[in-house]
């Protein structure tokens, strides 16, 4: 068992027991599932919608290669520089070395997954740069020292009662603050951040090969005042994220916006092409694009792993998921939570650390039933599993209770041996490993075969 699966095991233990955790999480999960349906109604045929959001992300995809070598030409034409990294450690270094060039003694960062999974505030911090995120549910993780919660809500698992204590502890407010008050007093801290930083880290959501530009949609506004104010604009950015044509926004804005929050359009969306051109008032003096591989080459080259390659990160299937909803985003121990967490994350970080994640699934399908462009997460997690025995990482006690699970299986004789009972209680005690973490199996008194032969007389 790797160390990874362990702490995987003791969170979600923890976790699956706490009921406050699960009434947070059911009552912010009530409210998005209560708007999701009404987002949806914007689209005339909704499956015809999603249908051609795959087929789009699939050719952006199968020429990956291509369109991320026209992105940096058009990028690049307009003033904009592309640096390329091939995992965590080179895009951090490039990061650093520009601060260090700009003389960088304070960043501002707006909501990114991607800069997230390369630990960047972690290592600025080592460097001696104050690194502020602008995102609110961001900044509220990290007063609190925690990592996002969620892909899309990062404090998802705080109430506002939460919040509010927070905010008394670490910056000295009324802890019966409003919603509205506390939201008031962090636009009031970090509206100064904006002002005083030299360079602005922000993600993507989208990256258009067409035009060579980035596209940005939120509710808050803290992407354009970190992209907008600094003078150096720093984009980081999986190399995933691409789309062919600009006029493939008009269905990814809506589709990401409703399937991740309920809304028709989130409130700003950005499309950013490079840095301020001759005649422009305002914008960075310097825009930098670091297109980021860290393993998703490893998944692009895997015929069937290649699909994963096409969520939106839009976080429906984290919602969908029972899984999720028990043991919350930070049992996963890894960047991305939840189903298209446990799909990714072995191939990002490894499979021998990592492919326990495919193991935490009840396989309903309901992650694949709501996403947005039809990734078939289930039976991806299926072929992590496939893929992992492949590989050797099956051990031997699995290895023979799954051998004498199926000869038993294939035999009727020993399927209709002895009662229900018995089998529960030689089972359970056989493979104690199973029921360690598990309820334990419970036969039904007579098997189905048994049963048919009763009622049919054959």
């Amino acid at each position: 068992m790797s160390q990874s699966s362990e702490i995987f095991l003791a969170k979600s233990t923890i976790k699956s027991a706490d009921l406050d955790h699960r009434r947070t999480i059911n009552f912010n999960m009530g409210r998005y599932n209560s708007a999701v349906p009404k987002g949806k109604e914007q689209f005339a045929n909704l499956e015809l919608a999603r249908q051609r959001a795959k087929n789009l992300k699939w050719r952006a995809i199968e020429t990956l290669d291509k369109q991320l070598e026209d992105f940096e030409l058009n990028f690049t034409r307009r003033g904009g520089k592309v640096l390329w990294a091939e995992n965590a450690e080179q895009a951090t270094e490039a990061i650093l070395q520009i601060c260090k060039e700009k003389n960088c003694k304070m960043l501002v960062k707006s909501k990114s997954m991607v800069t997230e999974e390369i630990h960047l505030n972690k290592a600025l911090e080592k460097n001696g740069i104050e690194s502020v995120e602008t995102d609110l549910g961001e900044y509220i993780q990290q007063l609190d020292n925690e990592p996002p919660y969620h892909i899309v809500t990062p404090a998802m698992h705080k109430s506002k009662e939460d919040v509010a204590r927070l905010f008394a502890n670490k910056l000295g407010t009324d802890p019966k603050l409003t919603p509205q008050e506390l939201t008031g007093v962090a636009r009031n801290i970090l509206r100064e951040k904006y002002v005083q930083a030299e360079v602005g880290v922000t993600g993507a959501n989208f990256i258009i090969s067409e035009i060579g530009a980035v596209a940005v949609t939120e509710n808050e506004g803290n992407a354009r005042l970190s992209c907008a104010f600094p003078k150096t604009h720093i984009v980081v950015v999986g190399i995933e994220k691409m789309l062919t044509s600009l006029t493939d926004l008009a269905l990814f804005w809506p589709m990401l916006s409703t399937f991740g929050t309920g809304q028709k359009i989130t409130v700003y969306s950005s499309i950013i092409s490079g840095p301020r051109q001759p005649g422009e008032t305002d914008g960075p003096e310097e825009m930098i694009v670091i297109l980021m591989d860290n393993g998703r080459t490893n998944i692009l080259k895997n015929p069937k792993q290649r699909e994963s390659l096409y969520c939106i990160r839009c976080g429906a299937c984290l919602n969908a998921c029972p899984v999720y909803k028990n043991i919350g985003g930070h049992a996963y121990g890894a960047t991305y939570s939840g189903p298209i967490g446990s799909v990714i994350t072995p191939h990002l970080q490894g499979m021998k650390e990592y492919k326990h994640l495919s193991y935490a699934s009840s396989l309903c399908g309901n992650c694949t039933e709501v996403c947005p462009v039809h990734i078939n997460i289930h039976e991806l997690l299926l072929e992590n599993r496939k893929e992992s025995v492949e590989e050797g990482m099956a051990a031997l006690s699995e290895k023979m209770a799954w051998k004498m699970w199926r000869l038993a299986s294939l035999n009727r004789r020993m399927m209709n041996m002895g009662n229900g009972n018995m089998k529960s209680k030689v089972v359970n005690g056989l493979f104690k490993q199973w029921s360690r973490h598990r309820a334990d199996l419970d036969f039904s008194p007579r098997t189905f075969n048994e049963m048919w032969k009763d009622q049919f007389k054959k």
